[in-house]
């Protein structure tokens, strides 16, 4: 029997060589989303009927109801949900859009709860399905001039810790991909980028520049990432891990960021039992 993948945010970056990779296997049907259909046009070349293409901005509520709709239509299950779709911000905590920094909340957020939440009686009812959640290594480690971005991956990691835990008992998985700099459009057109104008920030300016001019050259291969979450995935399925770091330094910071942690907890032990009375 054909398993179904739902992805969303497919017409670029890790959500286009997922697409691509699934379009090519023989037992799976693909349902991928994106804003604009057109942006979709590459998967007809592989389209033998086991490809749905789904307009879909995830901060629609309507079209995300009708998306899981056409999906269930067309293929009767979901069995792997990928909630790919999202967009960066870089700027300093003072000197950030709110309504720009609220939107992002909406689609990193509040678009992939949405869309889990609509998907998950039809994985409870198959007892079985897989959640893939996007996150980025910096939902685990934080960096100037990204504090809002930081703050709906944190969400994203809280969310799906919580759920991987309701739903383990009903033989449904989650795993939070948390990638490092892969060259997608993250860094470039899929980020907003608002330079410090405030004296006090200036020193961040050359941090933030560098994001900008390394877009598209940065170490990941999003190709490869597609294989491992797909191999993950199908073949993992099992022992699914909850996070799984991609890139170098997303292993390397994870490593580091747990690391220094737990020296932290310890030296505070003392201090910290002392509470309870």
């Amino acid at each position: 029997m054909k398993k179904t993948w739902m992805v969303t945010g497919t017409s670029t970056g890790f959500g286009k060589e997922l697409a691509s990779l699934l379009a090519q296997k023989e037992n799976i049907n693909l349902v991928a989303t994106a804003r604009n259909l057109t942006d979709l046009d590459y998967l007809d070349q592989y389209d033998q009927g086991q490809i749905k293409k789904v307009k879909l901005d995830v901060v629609n509520h309507d079209e995300v109801k009708a998306a899981v709709n056409e999906a269930t239509s067309a293929f009767e299950s979901i069995d792997v949900l990928v909630n790919n779709a999202g967009l960066g911000y870089f700027g300093t905590f003072e000197e950030s859009d709110l309504e720009s920094v609220k939107y992002m909340m909406d689609v990193n957020v509040w678009g992939l709860v949405d869309l889990t939440r609509l998907i998950l009686p039809t994985m409870r009812k198959q007892k079985s399905g897989a959640i893939v959640n996007f996150s980025s290594i910096g939902g685990l480690y934080s960096f100037p001039t990204l504090s809002f971005y930081h703050a709906t991956k944190y969400a994203v990691e809280g969310i799906s810790e919580s759920l991987q835990k309701e739903v383990e008992p009903m033989n449904i998985k989650v795993m939070i991909v948390e990638p490092s700099g892969f060259r997608t459009d993250w860094a470039g057109r899929s980020s907003e980028k608002i330079l410090p104008e405030i004296g006090d920030y200036k020193f961040l300016t050359e941090f933030l520049n560098g994001n900008i001019e390394g877009a598209h050259n940065e170490p990941g291969d999003p190709k490869v990432a597609a294989e491992i979450i797909f191999d993950q995935v199908e073949n993992n399925y099992e022992a699914l891990p909850l996070r799984l770091p991609l890139g170098k330094a997303a292993s390397n910071l994870a490593i580091e960021k747990y690391e220094e942690s737990l020296k932290n907890f310890k030296s505070l032990r003392e201090i910290s039992v002392s509470a309870d009375k």
